[in-house]
């Protein structure tokens, strides 16, 4: 279902003011679909803090936004790395017997 910008908007406002799991069950939206929609919204308001007011960002401040976004692709892609591997570890220990699993975790 495709959203207007100005739903969207009002539904981060009200995730900011009730919580996020609580907006969802009130509007009738998907926990992810709203949580992405904040993501996005904050990585856009944090990339443009004062160019949007018509002040000129300094050396620092583009060094730091630069900086910013690369450690956030690395940590996107640590999470990425962390579920695929909690992932695999779930579906290894429900292929292993209970005596295999418990002698796995004497090692």
């Amino acid at each position: 279902m495709k959203y207007s910008k100005e739903f969207r908007e009002q539904a981060i406002k009200l995730s900011d003011e009730i919580g996020l799991k609580q907006a969802c069950s009130q509007l009738g939206i998907a926990y992810g679909t709203l949580a992405d929609w904040r993501k996005s919204y904050n990585r856009e308001r944090i990339s443009k803090p004062r160019e949007s007011a018509g002040e000129p960002l300094t050396e620092r401040e583009k060094k730091l936004m630069k900086e910013n976004a690369e450690l956030r692709e690395a940590n996107d892609i640590l999470k990425e790395a962390f579920r695929f591997f909690v992932n695999d570890r779930k579906m290894s220990a429900s292929a292993m017997t209970t005596q295999e699993w418990s002698h796995s975790l004497q090692r």
